[in-house]
């Protein structure tokens, strides 16, 4: 099982990633999303994220174990401090530390080849979702500790505003942005504009990365 998962990492985490941003999509019952589908979503995806960590050092699965086993129960728990914002804050901090430890390891391995392959493909896909998974969580972070920092975002319970979250990140990232859901504060303004930036960034020194690693081993080829 092991040796499948490290394997078949980068496909792995993308698969777990895509069905954890856009299962929205097949649900019909969105309470059912947060109480069920939600832990469900995050035991694909810490097991998804095993393969990344295999031969990385003792402390580095250390911290993704815990980080894992935090993500894992919090969404559990909201089955018992869903009025809590303070818990919902707590949760939406742990997913950006979380997602944050896996995208840094992403990054070390897209830079480090002089080859492309199959899994440098599947690992730049991997770094852009997660760049969309972290926006998600601390624009929702913003939203908890400030309702009225948004404008247009579902409120009525936990899936509808996440679900409307990843909708806003998305859509920020490629810059597309509908104009349907708005930042209505100066600090979520600011926050957007740079996850904007940061987006168009990844995606211009990720072209760059892949161009060059394509064109060293054009030149070892010859």
């Amino acid at each position: 099982m092991k040796d499948f998962i490290q394997k078949y990492k980068y496909e792995l985490l993308l698969f777990a990633l895509l069905q954890h941003l856009f299962i929205g999509v097949f649900l019909t019952d969105l309470p059912l999303y947060t109480s069920v589908i939600w832990p469900i979503n995050m035991l694909v995806l810490g097991v998804a994220s095993i393969g990344v960590f295999v031969e990385k050092g003792k402390w580095k699965n250390v911290l993704r174990n815990l980080l894992f086993v935090m993500v894992f129960a919090l969404p559990i728990g909201l089955s018992f401090f869903s009025n809590s914002q303070g818990y919902y804050i707590f949760l939406n901090i742990a997913y950006v530390a979380y997602f944050i430890f896996i995208f840094y390891e992403i990054i070390r391995f897209l830079v480090k080849p002089s080859y492309i392959n199959q899994d440098i493909i599947l690992a730049s896909t991997c770094g852009y979702l997660l760049l969309i998974e972290i926006s998600t969580f601390f624009l929702q972070y913003c939203f908890t500790q400030n309702p009225g920092s948004f404008s247009g975002i579902d409120s009525k319970n936990n899936a509808t505003t996440y679900m409307d979250f990843v909708y806003f990140s998305s859509i920020t990232m490629t810059s597309i942005g509908y104009g349907d859901i708005l930042p209505a504060s100066y600090f979520t303004k600011l926050a957007v504009s740079i996850f904007g930036i940061v987006g168009q960034f990844y995606t211009v020194v990720l072209v760059g990365i892949l161009i060059s690693k394509f064109t060293a081993r054009q030149s070892k080829q010859q």
